[in-house]
């Protein structure tokens, strides 16, 4: 264990012990200052993760009644939150896309659709790279990508003739960080895309009573996400890394080559690709057809399960009983994130029953005259936090209080509970800030001064889109409840 780890086990405990000790301030009720006394300790843990990050997330059902402050059965409610299904439905048709390398069929042909010109790879790269991480999880198509990306690179220096040429140089770079930054940028544009989101739509839907459907955000997510996408290959491309090398010979015959190897698509691949069409179909699609089949109530969360549940009858040899998942394969389900869902909505729970987010808001009324600028500020805070900590626990930690201040300053709270929910995904200047940036930097590729440069303008760049472009479309797209307020 490591000495941050260290000191956050022990201290987390302490802190809680003391605030317990302590005199609450007379403006809280005495559940109020034990609910943030097990606040401070679940944080401490989070952010050191001094113990697994779920088994933090556990712990508003051990303390809660406990503390005399809620009963086990209200404190694991939110474990069972329709997100929860949404998200493990979710990561079962990822799953399926993996297992049968649907994923990686569709990578290579989006490479191959955009030509042989160095630039146009690297834009490939970018595109595939986004595109699956808006389905399944930004490590995996980080994973995936990273091989295809380093065979494009030695066979451009075994066609070049040197390695330290500073066109091939610029191309890796560009390559691996594209590859890390769009595995994150991707799933910004789908509710699944990344936990995130999902912790928002929990969020939103037990403190404010509004259901935000898969459709709803994909208008504002993917607009934005491939506005970002576009924005990162181009400073990465034309301003800080240009390669100049032009036509790549021999690109377009290693992507045909990765396809031939991987042959005729299996039945397992075309089940994999009908289930996952048709439940990505039905999430943007559903409430259309709500509305023109009159009885029919298609929510996102049970479109979740019924393409888990299609994987697991659609037979590809019922004979011996052989299907296009079984049960043993949930064993590489991130089953931990779910947990981490249930522990913060759980805390978000006790931290709006007991007052603390009234209060919050509070401090912060009459504000709404730079309302801008506190999206702005927020924002910032957030991006730069999730930096050097989990974003899903920057964001279980962080909505209450953003409610809270957006509530006091007169703001709709989705104008600001929206920009800091993305600017979680926007961690680009370290290769510990999230799993792609270490597995790119893992390659040899890329030194940190490298990708703290390249960061530091995406940071700002992002921080100033999120702030300037979210408020209008969510103003769009949600004034059904903008417009109920």
């Amino acid at each position: 264990m490591d000495t941050l780890k260290k000191i956050g086990l022990w201290t987390g405990p302490a802190l809680m012990a003391l605030m317990l000790l302590l005199p609450k301030p007379e403006a809280l009720q005495p559940e109020a200052w034990k609910v943030l006394a097990m606040a401070v300790l679940m944080i401490v843990w989070w952010v050191t993760e001094a113990v697994p990050i779920p088994v933090t997330s556990l712990l508003p059902i051990v303390c809660l009644p406990l503390l005399g402050v809620g009963s086990v059965k209200e404190s694991a409610a939110p474990y069972s939150n329709p997100v929860v299904f949404l998200f493990m439905g979710g990561f079962m048709v990822a799953l399926a896309m993996e297992k049968w390398n649907l994923h990686r069929r569709i990578a290579l042909n989006i490479i191959r659709l955009t030509g042989t010109n160095a630039n146009g790879i690297l834009l490939g790269f970018m595109l595939a790279t986004g595109f699956l991480s808006m389905w399944i999880s930004n490590t995996a198509t980080a994973v995936m990508m990273l091989p295809i990306a380093v065979s494009v690179i030695d066979l451009l220096t075994k066609n070049m003739g040197e390695r330290n040429d500073p066109r091939i140089r610029n191309f890796a770079l560009a390559m691996m960080l594209g590859i890390a930054y769009c595995a994150s940028i991707g799933g910004m544009a789908t509710i699944i895309g990344t936990p995130p989101n999902v912790v928002l739509k929990g969020f939103v839907r037990d403190q404010y009573d509004y259901e935000i459907g898969f459709g709803q955000w994909m208008l504002a997510g993917f607009p934005f996400a491939m506005l970002l996408l576009f924005i990162t290959y181009f400073i990465l491309v034309k301003i800080l890394y240009p390669n100049k090398l032009g036509r790549f010979e021999g690109g377009r015959e290693l992507i045909r080559q990765e396809l031939n190897e991987l042959g005729r698509m299996s039945k397992g691949e075309v089940g994999a690709l009908a289930v996952f069409a048709g439940t990505a179909l039905l999430w943007m699609f559903g409430g259309l057809l709500n509305k023109a089949i009159p009885g029919l109530k298609l929510s996102d969360e049970g479109i979740a399960l019924m393409g888990a549940t299609t994987l697991f009858l659609y037979p590809l040899d019922f004979g011996k009983g052989k299907f296009l998942l079984d049960w043993r394969d949930t064993q590489h389900l991130p089953w931990g994130i779910l947990l981490l869902f249930g522990g913060g909505l759980s805390l978000a729970d006790a931290l709006a029953k007991t007052g603390i987010i009234g209060l919050i808001g509070h401090q912060f009324a009459g504000l709404e005259s730079v309302g801008f600028l506190l999206i702005l500020g927020l924002t910032a805070v957030s991006l730069y936090l999730t930096e050097v900590m989990s974003n899903v626990a920057l964001v279980t930690i962080f909505l209450p209080v953003v409610g809270g201040v957006a509530a006091g300053a007169g703001i709709d709270p989705i104008l600001v509970l929206m920009p800091v929910t993305l600017a979680a995904s926007c961690a680009f200047m370290l290769p510990m800030s999230t799993p792609p940036n270490a597995i790119v930097f893992a390659s040899g590729h890329i030194k940190i001064a490298q990708m703290v440069r390249a960061g530091f303008w995406l940071n700002i760049i992002a921080i100033l889109l999120i702030a300037a472009l979210v408020e209008p479309m969510v103003q769009l797209i949600f004034s059904d409840w903008l417009g109920g307020k």
